[in-house]
């Protein structure tokens, strides 16, 4: 049996010892001798020649960058031969870097292909950048429950995007989870709205949102949170939502939805604004404090007209419990119309909306007023069939008053001695207004124009206003013009205007200063 040759050599048992071939050490040994010989050689060479041929054999910059002068800085309006001048140097520069691809084989076509040069822009094709937004969609000032299944939201909003846009909103209750229902459903429907400011708005117009719900949403009284989805248009699902307002559970409270309501009579006033009289301010909320009876109330708007002197002579109504105010000077931030007051009067209107049986709307320089000798209870019950009714004025002068030497003016009050009355007839003047607010969806500054029921504006002899002009900014002594005592009735003519004499507020002076000193044990006479 002949051995494998192989296995043998490999030195199974007493074989020879592994043989290396002559010519196998010959190679190694010229190898390692010529790349001894080359490090040596490269040692002893220049650097700067190296470097030299490194930068002279590297890959030109990459074209996919554009260089500076290829970016094209000319706004839309650049004329055309100032484009061709910012071009020279792009066309230039992509010229040199083709050359150059061109020189090297290896350059890829895409590489050759983006450095073409951009196509140049049309002059006449105009750019439009729009930066920030000019106004808000909605600016929320309150939410209210205005009923067990409705809710209205007041805010401001862009007037031109409400007047000739066509935004709109959607209403979503999002109920709390309870143990009976962990995962609850929410539900939803289609609102609303109402621009209560009769076209008067600025930048800003008011809106009314009206959210009305098929049945009530929280009506295991689980609480929840009333959520808007305000929408830019109807030609676009762009839409911004926020949380307007979120019940507690067990707040809900459904009786307090009907009558018997915690006041009687409730003023909304507008936003006081400028410099304004602290006597005509203490003298006007004696005034109708006695006027509207105990169960009344009083909510005041401050826009930055309550200066410390008017604070002090409303710091014990409030404290009495008689008169509120609000500090809404942040509205100087959106520009609507007139101090914002139509937002000031909706926002009251649904935040006192089932305070009172009846809410008045007039200003700080008007007076009610109830001729014959009537009682305002007497008055009201006669008006018992509408929601509103509008009241004629009887306009005064804020300047004039009655020549006599013997009366010591400094110490009257405004309407004691302002007793001149406009006698101009059969022209159209501003008039103000009472409601049942719970039938009323927005409100106006001389009417409402949203609500269910009847209004009647035939009530001049059953309740007018004594309106002072501008009487309320003058911080000194109003008097300024003293005429005599008209003869028989005639009228005394001042700046193109007759007037006749009417002394029917200064008649009440005296009760109403009794009444302030009784019920604040302070008064001036």
């Amino acid at each position: 049996m002949k051995y494998n040759t192989r296995k043998d050599a490999s030195g199974g048992g007493g074989g020879a010892p592994f043989a290396v071939p002559c010519v196998d050490i010959k190679s190694f040994v010229a190898s390692l001798a010529f790349l001894t010989l080359f490090v040596v050689f490269w040692q002893l060479q220049p650097y700067g020649s190296v470097l030299t041929a490194a930068r002279t054999s590297a890959s030109p910059p990459c074209t996919l960058l554009p260089t500076t002068a290829a970016i094209d800085l000319a706004s839309p309006d650049t004329t055309s031969s100032t484009a061709a001048k910012t071009d020279q140097p792009a066309a230039a520069a992509a010229a040199a870097v083709s050359a150059t691809a061109a020189g090297a084989n290896a350059a890829p076509v895409w590489l050759a292909k983006a450095a073409r040069p951009a196509r140049p822009e049309d002059p006449n094709k105009r750019v439009f950048r729009p930066y920030g937004s000019a106004a808000a969609l909605f600016v929320q000032m309150g939410a209210y429950r205005g009923g067990p299944r409705t809710f209205a939201i007041v805010g401001l909003a862009s007037k031109p995007t409400h007047v000739f846009g066509t935004p709109y909103f959607k209403c979503e209750w999002l109920p709390n989870p309870t143990a009976g229902d962990p995962s609850p459903r929410p539900v939803r429907t289609k609102a609303y709205k109402m621009l209560p400011d009769w076209g008067y708005g600025r930048v800003y117009t008011v809106v009314v949102v009206n959210c009305t719900f098929p049945s009530n949403p929280n009506a295991r009284n689980a609480g929840g949170k009333l959520l808007v989805h305000a929408y830019y248009s109807t030609a676009s699902r762009r839409y911004e939502r926020f949380v307007a307002l979120e019940e507690a559970p067990g707040s809900y409270d459904e009786s307090r939805f009907s009558p018997p309501f915690q006041y009687d009579y409730l003023y909304c006033g507008s936003s006081l604004y400028g410099n304004l009289s602290a006597s005509r301010v203490r003298e006007w909320v004696a005034y109708h404090a006695r006027f509207l009876g105990p169960r009344s109330h009083f909510v005041l708007h401050d826009a930055g007209g309550i200066s410390p002197e008017v604070k002090a002579v409303l710091d014990p109504w409030v404290r009495a419990g008689r008169v509120t105010v609000q500090d809404i000077r942040a509205q100087a931030e959106y520009d609507g119309y007139y101090y914002n007051q139509f937002l000031v009067v909706n926002d009251c209107l649904h935040r006192y909306r089932h305070a009172a049986n009846w809410t008045f709307f007039f200003d700080v320089d008007e007076y009610l007023y109830l001729p014959n000798g009537q009682k305002l209870a007497e008055v009201i019950g006669q008006l018992s069939g509408y929601s509103q009714f509008t009241i004629e004025q009887n306009p005064m002068s804020s300047k004039l008053c009655l020549q006599d030497p013997s009366r010591n003016y400094s110490r009257e009050w405004g309407f004691e001695k302002l007793v001149f009355r406009n006698s101009i007839t059969k022209v159209r003047r501003d008039r103000k207004y009472a409601i049942q607010a719970r039938n009323v969806y927005s409100a106006g500054v001389h009417m409402s124009q949203n609500l269910y029921g009847r209004t009647t504006h035939k009530t001049e002899g059953l309740i007018r206003y004594y309106h002072y002009h501008d009487s309320i900014n003058v911080m000194g002594e109003p008097c300024r013009e003293f005429v005599p005592m008209p003869a028989n009735g005639s009228k005394t003519m001042f700046e193109g205007v007759p007037y006749v004499y009417d002394d029917n507020m200064k008649r009440l002076a005296g009760e109403i200063k009794r009444f302030e000193k009784v019920t604040l044990g302070s008064a001036r006479t």
